[in-house]
């Protein structure tokens, strides 16, 4: 960007005279849109916020359209942008836009908005599975119909994802450039589109020809078409596509999405903030400082994902969606967490609560009982004294009570007489008293009126007026009317007369009545017919006449009643006062039982309430007393849960960022992360977190996470992360799963919820998919690749729609309902897959890796069970007990508390709770106690379990070892179940010892040689030292017995970053610089201090030690020698001696762990099938010159399965014929062999899909399948996991070949010969020579100019041919036998003559009549080899097996030196891949490759000469056209074509990597090679060479030199330098036609004559008279005497050394070379074999042999260089 501005300013000043800052004083390029305003103005926006609201309404406006999946974006600025620009783009006629951004960077959110905002509709494909070509077409037939008949505005939006075939992009590029696509429309189909356009083209006066119409569309579609297309800048195939489809550049508009930059990280995090409660005033201050966090959360993650692909080579990518997940992650874990925290807090408040409460009503109880304790002794008191008083009146009344009985007995007697005088006179009174009622009745009848009209008669009847006579009378006045009349005057006359005392009538008033009632007409009947009221009157007369006749009887009887009377009264009152007196007393005794009942009653109630209170009181001390630990533990629970409720801001951050980003990582960079940068920045930046915060103590309860553990998870914490991340992650999981941990876990896991198992190669995955996302179960998708198929993309994306109240999910061309509880997860085998950023934004990649703590806590576990049986159970026993008590722990507390907050009122009168409680109490209390008791036994388990740790530490140790290998080769891949099973194995048949140490000293061994042995079979023979090396290192690591600086140092060596500071080499002589490098670093090492004074103090001992043959052994010089341990001396043989490395390993793994660890046991087949099970495929690993068939088809014959053999070479075509084999196999029990599965890769998935098979269904016992492949990354690795692999190559060292060669042989074979002396011992030099020929490829160039692959059929052949001949002959035919053997049988493959040769000498050596008639015949120089005396087969075995396991190089005829060559290569590879198992170790930021390539390419250019001047030579040399002169003219062509080529291409390269060119696949070549160094390609078509690229440099500048100064002089040189010609057999024959020329003979008839020069080149003065002086060759495999001028062997560790000057001389017809000579051939560079087209061999130069013949220098390789390779 900055670049660009920079453009910018300079060509407004140039052109228009202003300048950028200007224009946009922010410096911010101003933003332009045409959809802020109703009439589309196209206009500068001003106010930024406007328009990020504007957007953010057509958002929301989007994502409330029915039937789209909303979409939840932040629109930063750089958003608004990118949307503005596609508007602006697409908004233009055939706009097309081209996004470049990684996956998750929103390049297709903004295009569907932006289309919205066009009011576009937005067109997709939807990819299946089965989405290819045709379905691609018929999709844009649709698309073709929509844009150019219906003419509606469409953007057609394609992202790189899509792209199932290339032929898309093909298509897409001839939309963009011509929008037409060729045979998209067939005949038919266009007919339709015809007729529907039809009609507009008429309108439009268009011919309506099949042209023209077409025509008319493409048009139409091009109006309405807007390609969108999204592609990622990630990796080859975008920069491959954009070079191949130009119309992606040159018809699109490009926008990069780039890393969205701070400010927009900051804006997002603002958004997501400004919505939230944090809690407070205080927190709210902090959201600045979160936000910052975000960001530094992000950047740091993009750092440690680089920093983890330099060090694991493991792709990480962080996408701007990651981002929105933390950011919302957040948000959503803050809630949740403050929820969760407070509910709990609250929850136990609330119990606390109660319990106060309970406490203060026990403290007023505890006063209210001591109150009615003292009332209740104050009335026992008082009750008593009463008691007293009332005993005391009791007797009173009872004396009272019996005087009052006597003399109620008395006046009882009394009373009865009184009754019976009563009754008499009663009785009287009896007889008057009818009379005396009815006059009493007759007088109420009578009224006033009555009495008015007796008082009425002035002279009354006489009747009445005697009765009224009668009345006066009684009344005692005047008996007349008148006084009658006044009488009856008076009112209450009649009451006078009711009341009338009748008692007390005198005897004269009787007397007188008495007459007037004797009179016959006193009768009141008569008189009551003269008037009613006197005959009522007459009544009350008579009746008082009789009453007092009576009365005058009756009372005399009265009043001795009354006397009785009175007495009795008298004495009744006596009774009564008496009774009266004794009611008194009663009632007071009444009274008194009554107070005494009373307090009695009270006291009782007090007593009945202390009681109650105290039983309260007994209820709340076992509350309080129950509740006490509680309510210690509450409290403190409470306030550690409100101090991490204060921490929640800084702890929820942490712990949503590695839900979000941590899944990929390996734990020391999740370790390293979170602490280091994390948790320092939230401390740094005072937001609160907890100081000692785990992510899984945070996110995972105690009791879930041991509920994983028993479902398989392993319980590192590692793990224990993971398993975390994949349960709460916001995307489904994609694990990385390559020992299958956690599958195993998944599976138990959600085993119950009905989990359904799906892989990619089903058929009906989908429906099976389909099915769970509409009832919501578990799906896990296992075996999944680097790619995912993209019909998955709806279920990683979560893509749902709200359709009518239901949420649906569109998968494929369905739509389903979608059940919030399903559950899906992905699983790969693949150990490190690199996955594409839009792969990592939709899945959360999960690195499920074992790791050592987990591995080796299952080890043990499995130790444990095997040895001590009863521990393990315990210990499983204990651990489920354990985790049941604390759940049950838990429940009983939520138990206590649900019942606390639900108890209504006082807790004390709910009896239930207390109950409840009191049982919850001692339940907890028995668990605890359990739990105490467990846990200490658990304690001694673990203790007596801890025993046996070194050996599972150590089993640990080797399967990390073990897959490790896996980087070094992919189908090095083992399984952990597999490798659990060898485990076991190992127990089972290691030597048990009583002694515990002794035993795991035995297991371990055993175990550890197990590992060996088993992993071994499947190793190439490269890799077998290499792995011996890593378990020892390993081992000895853990056991913290190996320095790791020196460890590191002897895997790394020595790189001198500062060579100016650098002390010089002391010893160049024979030091090379490379070596002392190593020295000098080797010295900052702490036990190296002083190694370089060393040097300088005793050169010439360091010397000898250099230049000894087994310098490992040999002593070091001064105190070195005792000062250094194995592994220090190691380090120095390294510094010096690299091609010494392997042996000193070897040794050092025999010393560590024995030497059973250098000698791979030989592969045993039988052996193998009998390990193998039919679930267990056999796997050949194939390497060339091998092949397994023919023993697999002896195996089979062995075991009697040959006639059930059945074999297939895979190839096109073939798969059917496989699977069925495999299912026949299966079935009838037969041997499946299928080879070379490796050309057929594509059929791979479905072997695996079968292979899988097997393990579940059960074959027929004999079923074996055994496959082969050439190592393949693409080779399933389950399949390599469930199987046993089998390396199949040749065998390295002379020891093993032979002994192989003789295993193939049977004894019948070996007995067959009639001649057996001679057989047996020209079989045994036919073992030698194939051997030493196989062997012999390890020289390099010093073996054979062509490695080639001599095979068994050769031996097989060669020893037929043996066996006939000599039985056929009766002498050896010698010379036929060599030449069926190496002429025609080895020689058959030899193309070069020099090998030939050596061949020949080969065969000569051994195939000679001294071989078989000289006992012990040497095969060699060496004592060793010889052919042994005569015996069995088993005797020549015998002595095989004796010959050492290393081969000396004099074994081959080859000098010492000629392996240095290839075991320092040895070494580089063992190193090389040794350090590739390291974690790399970044090497701090320098500059970055491209400055160091720029930097080298303008040291080149300066370097580079001048083209030498062509024109001008080659007229002064016009004149002398000799064949020199044209040689010359030809190599200053060729050199001048070689400089022009290295100037352009390093000025390309230049702009290439300014950016000013785009980097073509050529230039990126040169870039990569000049990075690393080495030459490019396209320089070295001048010569070839074998230089590094500073070296060549060099000698380009050297060799243009040469010819500069012969152009120049136009003299040829006095020596010539050959080597510096491009062609120097063309220079050589010009010699020899300027020789012939000049003795004029024919060309042909000369050949060369060669003298080597004996005096120094300074004394060489001019030209020789015929032919020419050559210098500069090299000497390799043989030293020059130059004194003698003939070969010599070589000085230790001299590998070429310079020959003088050589006088190639033409003669005619010169003989064959002589006795003494040795025919060396020369060659152009050390690559004896050449290129294509360019062979290296130049001429054949004749040396003096020496003291050695020349089949000695034949067998040494001796040969002459014209340059080096350094």
């Amino acid at each position: 960007m900055d670049t660009f501005i920079g453009l910018l300013s300079d060509k407004l000043g140039i052109l228009f005279d202003t300048t950028f800052h200007g224009i946009c004083p922010s410096k911010q390029p101003p933003i332009f849109v045409d959809y802020m305003n109703v009439d589309n103005v196209y206009e500068d926006v001003q106010d930024i916020a406007a328009l990020k609201k504007s957007v953010k309404e057509t958002l929301d406006d989007y994502n409330s359209t029915p039937g789209v999946v909303a979409m939840d974006l932040v629109l930063f600025k750089d958003a608004v942008e990118h949307v503005s620009k596609i508007v602006r783009v697409i908004r233009q006629p055939r706009g097309n836009m081209l996004l470049i951004g990684i996956g998750g960077s929103g390049r297709q959110s903004l295009s569907r908005l932006a289309a919205f905002i066009c009011e576009y509709t937005t067109f997709q494909i939807e990819v299946s599975k089965h989405y290819r070509k045709q379905e691609f077409r018929d999709d844009l037939k649709r698309l073709y119909f929509t844009a150019g008949v219906d003419n509606k505005p469409s953007v057609f939006l394609f992202t790189d994802t899509q792209v199932v075939e290339e032929g898309f992009l093909e298509d897409i590029n001839n939309i963009l450039s011509s929008g037409e696509v060729p045979n998209l429309y067939k005949p038919d189909e266009f007919e339709e589109v015809r007729t529907a356009l039809s009609e507009f083209a008429k309108k439009e006066g268009i011919d309506d020809t099949p042209q023209n119409m077409f025509a008319y569309l493409i048009e139409r579609v091009r109006a309405n078409l807007h390609v969108v297309l999204c592609m990622s800048p990630v990796g080859e195939p975008f920069r491959n596509r954009i070079r191949m489809y130009p119309a992606f550049v040159n018809c699109t508009t490009i926008d990069w999405f780039s890393e969205w930059p701070q400010d927009a990280l900051l804006e997002v995090a603002d958004k997501y903030l400004d919505s939230m409660d944090l809690g407070g005033e205080e927190a709210d201050k902090l959201k600045p400082s979160l936000a910052k966090i975000f960001s530094l959360i992000q950047k740091s993650v993009s750092e440690y994902s680089a920093k983890m692909l330099v060090q694991m080579k493991r792709h990480n990518y962080v996408t701007p969606t990651n981002y929105l997940e933390l950011v919302s992650g957040y948000k959503k874990l803050l809630t949740e967490k403050t929820k969760e925290l407070g509910d709990a807090a609250n929850k136990l408040k609330n119990g606390l609560s109660k319990i106060d409460d309970t406490r203060e009503k026990v403290e007023a109880m505890s006063i209210e009982l001591e109150e009615a304790k003292t009332k209740v002794a104050q009335f026992q008191k008082q009750c008593e004294e009463y008691l007293v008083v009332i005993v005391q009146q009791k007797r009173e009344a009872d004396e009272q009570q019996k005087s009052v009985a006597q003399k109620s007995e008395k006046i009882g007697e009394e009373e009865v007489k009184c009754k019976h005088i009563a009754d008499l006179a009663q009785a009287d009174l009896n007889e008057a008293l009818p009379a005396l009622e009815e006059a009493v009745k007759a007088l109420e009848s009578l009224n006033k009126r009555d009495m008015t009209e007796i008082r009425s008669y002035g002279r009354p009847p006489p009747l009445v007026e005697k009765v009224m006579e009668a009345v006066m009378i009684l009344r005692g006045v005047e008996p007349t009317w008148a006084e009658a009349k006044r009488q009856l005057g008076d009112g209450n006359f009649i009451k006078q007369l009711m009341n009338f005392d009748k008692d007390n009538i005198s005897d004269r008033t009787l007397k007188k009545i008495g007459q007037y009632c004797s009179q016959a007409d006193f009768m009141p009947e008569i008189i009551g017919r003269v008037s009613v009221a006197a005959k009522s009157l007459c009544m009350w007369v008579r009746a008082m006449e009789v009453y007092g006749r009576i009365f005058r009887v009756v009372e005399p009887k009265k009043q001795r009643l009354y006397g009785a009377q009175k007495l009795l009264k008298e004495k009744q009152d006596a009774l009564a006062e008496a009774k009266a007196k004794l009611a008194e007393v009663e009632a007071k005794m009444a009274e008194l039982k009554q107070q005494y009942d009373e307090k009695l009653a009270q006291k009782e109630e007090l007593r009945r309430k202390a009681e109650q209170t105290e039983m309260m009181l007994d209820r709340a001390a076992k509350l309080v007393s129950g509740l006490a630990g509680e309510k210690i533990r509450w409290e403190e629970t409470v306030q550690d849960l409100e101090e991490k409720m204060g921490y929640l801001v800084g702890d929820c951050m942490v712990a949503a960022a590695f839900l979000s980003y941590m899944g990929p990582f390996l734990s020391e960079y999740r370790e390293e992360m979170v602490t280091k940068k994390w948790l320092h920045e939230l401390r740094a930046l005072g937001v609160p977190c907890s100081p000692n915060f785990t992510f899984v103590e945070f996110m995972a309860k105690p009791t879930q996470v041991r509920d994983w553990n028993i479902q398989g998870l392993p319980s590192d914490s590692f793990s224990t992360e993971n398993g975390v991340i994949v349960t709460r992650g916001a995307r489904w999981p994609l694990m990385i799963d390559p020992q299958g941990q956690a599958i195993k876990w998944i599976k138990n896991m959600e085993s119950e919820r009905g989990l359904k198992i799906i892989d990619l190669q089903q058929s009906d995955y989908m429906r099976t998919l389909e099915g769970a996302v509409q009832f919501g179960l578990p799906v896990l998708l296992q075996n999944v690749q680097e790619k995912l198929d993209p019909s998955l993309d709806p279920i990683l994306g979560k893509s749902i729609i709200r359709m009518g109240g239901a949420w649906i999910m569109r998968l494929g061309d369905k739509e389903v309902e979608y059940s919030f509880d399903f559950r899906f997860y992905i699983t790969t085998k693949l150990s490190n897959p690199h996955y594409a950023p839009e792969i990592s934004t939709k899945s959360c990649i999960v690195n499920f890796a074992v790791k050592e703590q987990g591995l080796e806590a299952q080890l043990l576990g499995i130790v444990v069970r095997k040895e001590r049986p009863e521990l393990e159970e315990q210990k499983d026993n204990l651990v489920i007990n354990i985790a049941a008590g604390k759940k049950k722990l838990v429940e009983l507390e939520d138990e206590i508390l649900r019942l606390l907050n639900e108890a209504k009122g006082s807790l004390l009168d709910d009896e239930q709770l207390i109950n409840t409680l009191q049982t919850s109490k001692t339940t907890s209390q028995e668990v605890s106690e359990q739990l105490q008791i467990s846990e200490q036994t658990e304690i001694k388990i673990d203790a007596a379990r801890e025993g046996y740790r070194p050996s599972a530490q150590r089993a640990s140790i080797l399967f990390f070892v073990l897959n490790d290998m896996g980087r070094i080769d992919p189908m090095y891949q083992f399984s952990l179940d597999a490798y659990i099973e060898l485990f076991s194995l190992s127990i089972e048949k290691s030597q048990r010892s009583s002694k515990l140490e002794e035993r795991i000293q035995n297991l371990n061994d055993y175990h550890t040689f197990a590992v060996y042995r088993y992993t071994c079979r499947g190793l190439f023979e490269r890799h077998k030292l290499l792995f011996s090396f890593q378990m020892c290192a390993k081992i000895l690591e853990a056991s913290g017995k190996l320095n790791m600086d020196e460890y590191s140092f002897f895997l790394r060596g020595g790189v001198v970053i500062d060579r100016e500071n650098q002390m010089d080499n002391p010893c160049t002589g024979w030091l090379t610089d490379l070596a002392w490098d190593n020295i000098t670093e080797l010295d900052k090492l702490t036990n190296f201090h002083g190694l370089i004074t060393a040097f300088e103090q005793y050169p010439r001992d360091w010397n000898i030690w250099y230049t000894s043959a087994e310098p490992e052994t040999a002593g070091l010089p001064g105190e070195w020698d005792n000062a250094c341990n194995e592994l220090q001396r190691m380090l120095i043989v390294r510094s010096l001696r690299p091609d010494r490395v392997s042996f000193c390993a070897t040794s050092f793994i025999i010393n560590n762990l024995g030497s059973k660890f250098t000698e791979p046991p030989v592969l045993d087949m039988q052996q193998v099938v009998e390990d193998s099970t039919t679930k267990t495929p056999l796997i050949f690993v194939l390497s060339s010159g091998v092949d397994p068939t023919s023993g697999l088809l002896q195996l089979a014959e062995a075991s009697g399965m040959a006639h059930r053999f059945h074999a297939l070479s895979l190839g096109q075509g073939q798969s059917p014929i496989a699977t069925r084999m495999i299912k026949e196999g299966v079935r009838e029990g037969n041997w499946v062999f299928l080879a070379n599965c490796h050309l057929s890769l594509s059929w791979m998935p479905a072997l695996d899909k079968l292979v899988e098979q097997l393990q579940v269904e059960e074959p027929h016992e004999d079923f074996r399948l055994w496959l082969s492949s050439s190592p393949h990354p693409d080779f399933p690795i389950s399949i390599l996991q469930a199987g046993i692999k089998m390396t199949t190559e040749p065998p390295k060292g002379l020891k093993a070949n032979m002994k192989r060669l003789y295993h193939l042989l049977t004894d019948q074979q070996f007995g067959r010969c009639q001649k057996q002396d001679k057989y047996k011992k020209l079989l045994f030099c036919l073992c030698f020579f194939h051997s030493v020929l196989l062997e012999r490829r390890k020289f390099l160039m010093l073996g054979w100019n062509i490695p080639y692959d001599f095979n068994d059929s050769d031996f097989e052949v060669s020893e037929n041919l043996l066996s006939i001949y000599l039985d056929e002959y009766e002498d050896t035919p010698w010379d036929a036998l060599k030449y069926l053997i190496a002429e025609i049988n080895y020689g058959g493959h030899i193309t070069d003559d020099w090998d030939r040769k050596l061949l020949l000498t080969y065969i000569a050596s051994f195939f000679s009549e001294m071989a078989v008639s000289q006992p012990f015949y040497k095969m060699s120089v060496l004592p060793t080899y010889y052919v042994p005396k005569d015996g069995p087969l088993s005797s020549y075995k015998e002595y095989v097996s004796m010959l050492p396991n290393v081969d000396h190089p004099e074994a081959f005829g080859q000098h010492p030196n000629a392996d240095i060559t290839s075991q320092i290569q040895e070494t580089r590879m063992l190193f090389e891949t040794l350090l590739s198992l390291q974690p790399q170790v970044s090497s701090t930021q320098g500059e970055s490759k491209e400055d160091k390539v720029l930097d080298l390419s303008a040291k080149i250019v300066e370097q580079l000469p001048e083209d030498i001047d062509y024109e001008g030579t080659a007229k002064i040399l016009s004149v002398d056209p000799s064949p020199l002169n044209v040689v010359l003219l030809q190599e200053i062509q060729r050199y001048n074509i070689l400089l022009n080529e290295i100037r352009t291409s390093l000025y390309a390269l230049e702009r290439g990597i300014q950016g000013l060119v785009v980097m073509s696949s050529e230039l990126e070549d040169i870039f990569q090679c000049m990075f690393d160094g080495r030459v490019p390609p396209a320089w070295e078509k001048a010569y070839p060479s074998m230089k590094p690229l500073a070296s060549w440099t060099r000698d380009l500048v050297h060799r243009v030199e040469q010819f500069q100064k012969w152009a120049l002089t136009a003299h040829p040189p006095t020596i010539f330098w050959m080597s510096a010609f491009t062609f120097p057999t063309g220079f050589l024959t010009a010699v020899l036609q300027t020789s012939a020329r000049a003795n004029s003979v024919s060309v042909d008839s000369l050949s060369w004559e060669f003298s080597v020069m004996t005096v120094d080149d300074t004394n060489i003065t001019g030209p020789p008279k015929d032919g020419v002086f050559i210098k500069g060759l090299y000497l390799q495999g043989a030293g020059w005497d130059k004194k003698n001028s003939c070969l010599i062997e070589a000085n230790p560790m001299q590998l070429v050394c310079p020959i003088p000057t050589i006088h190639f001389k033409p003669v005619e017809n010169k003989k064959k070379s002589g006795k003494g000579l040795y025919q060396c051939p020369c060659y152009y560079y050390p690559n004896r074999s050449g290129k294509t087209g360019r062979a290296s061999f130049v001429v054949g130069v004749d040396l003096k042999s020496g003291e050695k013949p020349a089949d000695h220098w034949v067998k040494r390789g001796t040969a002459l260089l014209m340059s080096l390779d350094n």
